[in-house]
Protein backbone atom coordinates (compact mmCIF):
# COMPACT_ATOMS: atom_id res chain seq x y z
CA UNK A 1 0.00 0.00 0.00
CA UNK A 2 2.82 2.45 0.93
CA UNK A 3 4.48 1.87 -2.34
CA UNK A 4 1.53 2.15 -4.24
CA UNK A 5 0.44 5.90 -2.72
CA UNK A 6 3.91 6.81 -3.42
CA UNK A 7 3.28 5.83 -7.14
CA UNK A 8 0.04 7.98 -7.53
CA UNK A 9 0.06 11.18 -9.74
CA UNK A 10 0.59 14.35 -7.41
CA UNK A 11 -2.66 15.54 -7.61
CA UNK A 12 -4.50 12.76 -6.50
CA UNK A 13 -4.92 13.02 -2.76
CA UNK A 14 -5.49 9.95 -0.33
CA UNK A 15 -6.06 10.01 3.39
CA UNK A 16 -6.01 7.09 5.39
CA UNK A 17 -7.19 5.60 8.56
CA UNK A 18 -6.47 2.61 10.74
CA UNK A 19 -8.99 0.37 12.62
CA UNK A 20 -8.78 -1.45 15.25
CA UNK A 21 -9.62 -5.33 14.97
CA UNK A 22 -8.74 -8.45 17.29
CA UNK A 23 -8.07 -11.81 16.10
CA UNK A 24 -7.97 -13.10 19.55
CA UNK A 25 -10.50 -11.13 21.62
CA UNK A 26 -10.77 -13.89 24.18
CA UNK A 27 -6.93 -13.74 24.96
CA UNK A 28 -6.34 -12.87 28.42
CA UNK A 29 -5.75 -9.18 29.68
CA UNK A 30 -2.14 -10.06 31.05
CA UNK A 31 -1.71 -12.24 27.64
CA UNK A 32 0.29 -15.50 27.57
CA UNK A 33 3.23 -17.14 27.18
CA UNK A 34 3.87 -17.03 22.71
CA UNK A 35 5.89 -20.33 22.68
CA UNK A 36 3.07 -21.99 24.77
CA UNK A 37 0.44 -20.22 23.55
CA UNK A 38 1.50 -20.58 19.05
CA UNK A 39 2.51 -24.34 19.65
CA UNK A 40 -0.71 -24.83 20.42
CA UNK A 41 -2.46 -22.65 17.84
CA UNK A 42 -0.28 -23.95 14.98
CA UNK A 43 0.68 -27.56 16.30
CA UNK A 44 4.33 -27.13 17.01
CA UNK A 45 6.35 -24.48 18.31
CA UNK A 46 8.75 -25.64 15.13
CA UNK A 47 5.42 -24.95 12.47
CA UNK A 48 5.74 -21.71 14.29
CA UNK A 49 9.45 -20.73 13.82
CA UNK A 50 8.91 -21.84 10.28
CA UNK A 51 6.15 -19.54 9.58
CA UNK A 52 8.32 -16.65 11.37
CA UNK A 53 10.96 -17.42 9.12
CA UNK A 54 9.04 -16.81 5.96
CA UNK A 55 8.21 -13.59 7.64
CA UNK A 56 11.18 -12.41 8.19
CA UNK A 57 12.22 -13.42 5.02
CA UNK A 58 9.82 -10.96 3.04
CA UNK A 59 10.53 -8.58 6.29
CA UNK A 60 14.21 -8.18 4.51
CA UNK A 61 13.35 -7.96 1.48
CA UNK A 62 11.77 -4.51 1.91
CA UNK A 63 14.41 -3.17 4.53
CA UNK A 64 12.18 -4.34 7.66
CA UNK A 65 14.01 -6.80 10.71
CA UNK A 66 11.64 -8.84 11.88
CA UNK A 67 12.35 -10.00 15.59
CA UNK A 68 10.60 -12.85 16.54
CA UNK A 69 12.96 -14.21 18.54
CA UNK A 70 12.63 -11.21 21.49
CA UNK A 71 9.08 -11.41 21.66
CA UNK A 72 8.34 -13.74 24.72
CA UNK A 73 5.03 -12.82 25.47
CA UNK A 74 1.70 -12.75 23.04
CA UNK A 75 -0.56 -9.76 24.19
CA UNK A 76 -3.72 -8.84 24.40
CA UNK A 77 -3.90 -6.32 21.98
CA UNK A 78 -7.50 -3.83 23.02
CA UNK A 79 -5.45 -1.24 24.65
CA UNK A 80 -2.75 -0.99 21.63
CA UNK A 81 -6.31 -0.56 19.96
CA UNK A 82 -7.33 2.77 22.26
CA UNK A 83 -4.08 3.62 21.91
CA UNK A 84 -4.22 4.43 17.87
CA UNK A 85 -8.17 4.96 18.02
CA UNK A 86 -6.15 8.10 20.76
CA UNK A 87 -3.58 8.63 18.35
CA UNK A 88 -6.13 9.32 15.52
CA UNK A 89 -8.32 12.15 17.24
CA UNK A 90 -4.43 13.39 17.98
CA UNK A 91 -3.18 14.04 14.50
CA UNK A 92 -0.22 11.63 14.99
CA UNK A 93 -2.30 7.92 13.98
CA UNK A 94 0.35 6.96 11.06
CA UNK A 95 3.37 7.73 13.68
CA UNK A 96 2.24 6.15 16.56
CA UNK A 97 0.96 2.74 14.42
CA UNK A 98 4.41 2.81 12.60
CA UNK A 99 5.88 3.04 16.26
CA UNK A 100 3.89 0.11 18.09
CA UNK A 101 4.77 -1.81 15.19
CA UNK A 102 8.43 -1.51 15.46
CA UNK A 103 8.12 -1.92 18.87
CA UNK A 104 6.72 -5.31 19.03
CA UNK A 105 7.97 -6.99 15.57
CA UNK A 106 11.34 -5.36 15.44
CA UNK A 107 12.32 -5.04 19.57
CA UNK A 108 10.16 -7.57 21.39
CA UNK A 109 7.98 -5.39 23.33
CA UNK A 110 5.42 -6.09 25.61
CA UNK A 111 1.67 -4.77 25.64
CA UNK A 112 0.18 -6.18 27.73
CA UNK A 113 1.80 -3.58 30.13
CA UNK A 114 0.43 -0.09 29.95
CA UNK A 115 3.59 1.49 30.98
CA UNK A 116 4.74 0.14 27.29
CA UNK A 117 2.54 1.35 25.16
CA UNK A 118 2.57 4.83 26.79
CA UNK A 119 6.93 4.66 25.98
CA UNK A 120 5.38 3.99 22.61
CA UNK A 121 2.80 6.51 21.91
CA UNK A 122 5.17 9.35 23.61
CA UNK A 123 8.05 8.06 21.02
CA UNK A 124 5.37 9.00 18.31
CA UNK A 125 4.73 12.56 19.97
CA UNK A 126 1.51 11.98 22.59
CA UNK A 127 1.99 13.43 26.10
CA UNK A 128 3.17 11.64 28.59
CA UNK A 129 0.70 13.05 31.29
CA UNK A 130 -2.23 12.69 28.71
CA UNK A 131 -1.46 9.02 28.42
CA UNK A 132 -1.91 8.09 31.89
CA UNK A 133 -4.47 10.32 31.85
CA UNK A 134 -6.06 7.88 28.84
CA UNK A 135 -5.31 4.58 30.47
CA UNK A 136 -6.68 5.45 34.09
CA UNK A 137 -9.88 5.88 32.00
CA UNK A 138 -12.30 4.19 30.22
CA UNK A 139 -11.62 6.20 27.42
CA UNK A 140 -11.88 4.73 23.99
CA UNK A 141 -13.20 1.55 25.04
CA UNK A 142 -16.90 2.17 23.89
CA UNK A 143 -15.42 3.62 20.32
CA UNK A 144 -12.74 0.33 19.78
CA UNK A 145 -15.65 -2.16 20.52
CA UNK A 146 -17.81 -0.28 18.65
CA UNK A 147 -15.48 -0.72 15.77
CA UNK A 148 -14.76 -4.00 16.22
CA UNK A 149 -18.47 -4.90 16.27
CA UNK A 150 -18.32 -3.39 12.82
CA UNK A 151 -16.02 -5.19 11.67
CA UNK A 152 -17.59 -8.74 12.57
CA UNK A 153 -20.60 -7.45 10.86
CA UNK A 154 -18.83 -7.20 7.71
CA UNK A 155 -17.61 -10.43 8.01
CA UNK A 156 -13.99 -9.80 8.32
CA UNK A 157 -11.81 -12.43 9.95
CA UNK A 158 -8.27 -11.63 9.29
CA UNK A 159 -5.84 -9.25 8.40
CA UNK A 160 -4.64 -6.71 6.55
CA UNK A 161 -7.79 -5.62 4.96
CA UNK A 162 -8.01 -2.55 3.20
CA UNK A 163 -11.42 -0.66 2.55
CA UNK A 164 -11.42 1.68 -0.23
CA UNK A 165 -14.29 4.52 -0.14
CA UNK A 166 -15.97 2.19 1.18
CA UNK A 167 -16.81 -0.17 -1.44
CA UNK A 168 -13.55 -1.94 -2.47
CA UNK A 169 -11.93 -4.80 -0.37
CA UNK A 170 -8.28 -5.42 -0.61
CA UNK A 171 -7.11 -8.91 1.25
CA UNK A 172 -3.69 -9.73 3.02
CA UNK A 173 -0.20 -9.49 1.02
CA UNK A 174 -0.60 -8.08 -2.24
CA UNK A 175 1.58 -6.24 -4.92
CA UNK A 176 1.69 -2.52 -4.87
CA UNK A 177 0.35 -2.97 -8.77
CA UNK A 178 -2.96 -4.60 -7.24
CA UNK A 179 -3.69 -1.24 -4.83
CA UNK A 180 -2.26 1.06 -7.75
CA UNK A 181 -5.65 -0.49 -9.85
CA UNK A 182 -8.25 -0.25 -6.72
CA UNK A 183 -7.59 3.15 -5.75
CA UNK A 184 -7.29 3.87 -9.60
CA UNK A 185 -10.86 2.46 -9.62
CA UNK A 186 -12.08 5.06 -6.80
CA UNK A 187 -10.22 8.14 -7.95
CA UNK A 188 -13.70 9.80 -7.45
CA UNK A 189 -13.75 9.47 -3.84
CA UNK A 190 -10.82 10.13 -1.27
CA UNK A 191 -10.20 8.32 1.72
CA UNK A 192 -8.87 4.98 2.24
CA UNK A 193 -8.94 3.14 5.59
CA UNK A 194 -6.95 -0.23 6.50
CA UNK A 195 -6.83 -2.72 10.06
CA UNK A 196 -4.26 -3.47 11.64
CA UNK A 197 -3.68 -7.97 14.47
CA UNK A 198 -3.29 -13.76 11.63
CA UNK A 199 -4.78 -16.28 9.79
CA UNK A 200 -3.17 -17.91 6.72
CA UNK A 201 -2.76 -15.26 4.15
CA UNK A 202 -2.33 -12.64 6.58
CA UNK A 203 -0.21 -11.43 9.47
CA UNK A 204 -1.04 -10.28 13.28
CA UNK A 205 0.22 -9.61 16.57
CA UNK A 206 0.14 -13.56 17.30
CA UNK A 207 1.86 -14.33 13.61
CA UNK A 208 1.37 -14.74 10.49
CA UNK A 209 2.00 -16.89 7.44
CA UNK A 210 3.07 -15.81 3.96
CA UNK A 211 1.60 -17.14 1.22
CA UNK A 212 3.52 -19.32 -1.55
CA UNK A 213 4.38 -18.15 -4.71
Amino acid sequence: MEEALRQLPADMQVSRSWHPFQLNPDMPREGLNRKLYRSKKFGSWERSLAMDAQVAAAGKSVGIEFRYDLQTHTPNTFDSHRLVWLAGNSGVQDAVVEALFRAYFCEGANFSNQMKLIEVGASAGLDVAELKRFFASEEGVFAVRAEEERARMLGISGVPLYLINEGVLVSGAQPAETFLEALRTTSAKKSVSDSPDDDAQSCGSDGCEVPKK
